[in-house]
């Protein structure tokens, strides 16, 4: 019985952990008769998950990503465990790991975007960070048998930057609508908070994201419509209030902080439209979620959400303001030439893991 490990100590953040929790429980659905899998959890989550099969072996690594502990504690525990092929779910390993291992690279958007001038952190410490993480996703790639991307655009990112000899270990594999969200029921008594004229932004508040300039376009239209920006309260969100607070926007635009599934399923159910701006996506969990609930989308015209959505979209230049400004503009005009038939074909965490479970056994 070949041993497989996986890691999940990302298990419950966002982005990310919606993929290792989809993965695991799509996993525990299929015929594992000749694999075992080695779970790696941070201490919090160990206790919270119960993988009820015998094929599955829970393991304490109580280590951060991007982390010196990491690099030597984490590196200890996998090590004593002797795997067949180690999963590693993020771009962040012990580069001295020797054993044989495949990689989900889910964008490189820290590379081609920096934002130390955002960062919380001092700028030498940023730069510091950043020469690390260059360094640890070079080898990564270098080392790792298979790389797994959400999408042919990360793969051709992969390949621009890093050279075409890596084509042939490169399998993109789409993801899908989260199983958690499926099976949650509406939050319906939001409805007497927001009114029926609304859009929404739903995820983090990187500057990636470009939710600034979003603000700023959405503050000179002129229209019946508020903007709710859905996600987490932090540094990034503070900025951003600070941002809708000087603009003299608070009863157009509001923040919805820290939402839980039924509060999202509400806002899909609800909204006029997602409003998603970013400059740089792997793949866009909340693009696939809209869809699914049939949310029209006002999007950026990036590689990535083309690739999702082709042109069943109302897209923009997202660096350009009054681009932005004009087709929310349009929105009310064109909101019902964007048919979403067909699309949702395309996406399953259950295929997902069908075939990232193929490439354990043909690389363990």
């Amino acid at each position: 019985m070949k041993k497989i490990g996986i890691d999940a100590r990302l298990y419950s953040q966002t982005g990310v952990g919606v993929y290792i929790r989809n993965l695991l429980s799509c996993l525990l659905l299929e015929d594992l008769k000749d694999l075992k899998f080695y779970i790696y959890l941070n201490d919090k989550d160990f206790n919270k998950i119960n993988l009820k099969n015998d094929h599955f072996i829970k393991r304490k690594a109580n280590y951060h990503w991007h982390t010196f502990g990491e690099q030597l504690g984490f590196l200890r525990v996998i090590n004593r465990d002797k795997l067949d092929l180690m999963h590693f779910t993020y771009f962040s390993y012990p580069i001295f790991y020797r054993r044989k291992f495949i990689t989900t690279l889910h964008d490189l958007t820290p590379l081609f975007l920096k934002t130390g001038k955002s960062s919380t952190r001092a700028g030498f410490i940023y730069e510091l960070k950043h020469f690390f993480y260059r360094l640890v996703i070079s080898l990564q790639i270098k080392n790792s048998l298979a790389i797994i991307t959400p999408t042919n655009s990360v793969k051709e990112q992969i390949i621009r930057h890093y050279g075409v000899q890596l084509k042939n270990k490169i399998f993109p594999i789409y993801e899908g609508i989260n199983k958690e969200l499926v099976s949650t029921k509406e939050n319906q008594s939001l409805k007497k908070f927001f009114p029926e004229n609304f859009f929404i932004y739903v995820g983090n508040f990187y500057p990636h994201k470009n939710v600034e300039r979003l603000i700023k376009a959405f503050s000179k239209t002129k229209n019946k419509y508020q903007l709710i920006l859905i996600g987490p309260n932090d540094y990034f969100s503070e900025r951003l209030k600070t941002l809708v607070n000087n603009l003299c926007t608070q009863k157009r635009i509001k923040f919805y902080f820290n939402p839980k599934k039924e509060d999202l399923i509400f806002f899909y159910k609800n909204a006029q439209a997602l409003i998603h701006p970013s400059l740089s996506e792997g793949f866009g969990l909340p693009i696939i979620e809209a869809v699914y609930y049939q949310l029209p989308i006002i999007g950026s015209n990036i590689p990535v959400f083309k690739e999702l959505l082709g042109n069943r979209y109302l897209s923009f230049d997202p660096r350009n303001g009054t681009d932005i400004e004009t087709k929310i503009a349009q929105f009310p005009q064109v909101k019902n030439n964007y048919p979403y038939e067909g699309i949702m074909d395309r996406f399953s965490f259950k295929k997902m893991t069908q075939e990232i479970l193929a490439l354990y056994r043909v690389y363990a």
